[in-house]
């Protein structure tokens, strides 16, 4: 357990609801985005579920990974994955980062990464690797101010296939 001012961040079945509303709300707007972007409109409710149905999450349980929930006050606010991506070369993977608006800017993000980065360490992984969207320009400043930078892709076109930026963050032990 990590814990960061008002923020409690623990690991979380990943088809527990609070798990499935996290991922619900970060599949919603993820897409919402790309929709907008290139097609000029949003999701129905009817996609989002079979995105959140075709999206079984098993990478982020054990032993596979792990979903952390950040909570404040025990409300679920936001939620990262944490996986392993090539144990060989001890690469873990960030995976659905997400913190709802009411808590944006109130330091969920940090306490997940400063979580995540403890778990990854605990597993024995050298690094983290991420892929993200260029349109997730707030994703992609955030993970910056944290001491992720860009890499080469590392993952293929069907690993997933919206990927455009991938960044990396070599950990000290």
């Amino acid at each position: 357990m990590t814990r960061t001012t008002a923020w409690t961040v623990t690991p979380q079945p990943v088809r527990s609801p609070e798990a499935v509303d996290l991922m619900r709300e970060y599949m919603t707007e993820v897409a919402d985005r790309w929709f907008l972007l290139y097609e000029g409109r949003t999701t129905t409710p009817e996609e989002v579920e079979g995105y959140v149905a075709e999206e079984a999450h098993d990478d982020l349980a054990p032993p596979k990974g792990v979903l952390l929930v950040a909570r404040r006050d025990g409300e679920p606010m936001g939620c990262l994955g944490l996986r392993w991506y090539d144990r060989g070369r001890g690469t873990a993977e960030l995976k659905r980062m997400f913190v709802r608006a009411a808590a944006r800017g109130l330091g969920a993000a940090p306490a997940l990464l400063a979580a995540a980065e403890t778990a990854a360490r605990e597993w024995g992984a050298a690094r983290i690797v991420l892929d993200t969207r260029k349109d997730l320009v707030e994703a992609r400043a955030l993970y910056a101010r944290y001491g992720f930078v860009p890499i080469p892709r590392y993952n293929t076109v069907e690993e997933n296939p919206y990927a455009e930026v991938w960044m990396g963050k070599e950990l000290r032990s």
